[in-house]
């Protein structure tokens, strides 16, 4: 039986809550069932912080106006405490400190073998399944929009989306269904997408709705040259009016920052924390 998404509570990546793994709900499925939903009366647990300490509540993470929220989405067959990892490991402060990360798990327990074995251990989880060798179809997509959206109803609002591999995948096209009106009805527009080892969704039926037009949200990509899917990437950036884009040596990872990387994440989250700044300035001056 599939299990619900996890999203895992405030985890912090210094002395401020920036990164937190709370619980998801799921519908139930005909299928392969996601785990039971978890949420009305659903308690939030206090998460580690990465350095080993409890974080704090999310309630307090949210005052902070200043900092932008992303909802992480993993990779296949992974978690988000594999993500938080990779993130943790390979982003220096200077970023991660700007940044207040959710990491969820998807409703899905592994079909199958997991990429990642001997290197993280499990559980791991994905957020649907591909059917066929070609991609060109998917199972249980509805179903995982659907538990994605009823944790960012509950546990929202998020400013952003930040996806890898299937994650990435998923964050993409959910934010072109948004603006297409086709998902995630339910929450405010979601304002900036980070999408690595990402490409588009393959299935013709999928992709029509999607992709149906130019992507407005600003979006940023990372792009590896070793990347098995770099020109599934390059094909996803020229879906977005508005797209950054960092390349990087490395192949289907989390990548290192180097100098100009690093310069361009930083460009990116000053755009970010300057328009977020400036709608709560907009907002206290309404209230006042």
């Amino acid at each position: 039986m599939a299990a619900a998404a996890q999203l895992h509570r405030p985890i912090t990546f210094n002395s401020t809550s920036n990164a937190r793994h709370l619980p998801t709900s799921a519908p139930s499925l005909s299928r392969r069932r996601p785990r039971e939903p978890r949420v009305a009366g659903c308690q939030p647990r206090r998460l580690l912080a990465l350095s080993g300490e409890e974080g704090d509540d999310v309630g307090a993470t949210r005052q902070r106006p200043a900092l932008p929220r992303f909802l992480c989405l993993h990779g296949f067959r992974t978690s988000g405490e594999i993500m938080r990892r990779q993130v943790e490991d390979r982003w220096p402060a200077e970023v991660t400190s700007r940044l207040d990360l959710a990491f969820a798990d998807a409703p899905f327990p592994a079909a199958g073998e997991s990429p990642v074995r001997g290197v993280f251990d499990p559980p791991y989880y994905e957020w649907f399944q591909f059917v066929g060798e070609d991609f060109l179809r998917c199972s249980n997509f509805s179903e995982c929009v659907a538990n994605i959206e009823e944790l960012m109803v509950r546990e929202g609002p998020f400013d952003g989306l930040f996806g890898f591999s299937q994650g990435a995948l998923l964050s993409a096209a959910l934010v072109g269904l948004q603006e297409q009106g086709l998902a995630l009805s339910r929450v405010p527009t979601v304002k900036y997408v980070i999408v690595i080892s990402g490409g588009k969704i393959q299935s013709p039926a999928l992709a029509a709705r999607a992709y149906a037009n130019k992507i407005k949200c600003p979006s940023l990509h990372f792009i590896g040259d070793n990347d098995f899917a770099k020109t599934h990437g390059e094909e996803l950036v020229d879906s977005f009016v508005e797209p950054l884009v960092i390349r990087h040596p490395a192949g289907h990872t989390v990548p290192r920052l180097d100098e100009k990387g690093l310069q361009g994440m930083l460009n990116y989250l000053d755009k970010i924390q300057g328009e977020l700044l400036a709608r709560h300035s907009s907002i206290g001056a309404d209230g006042r």
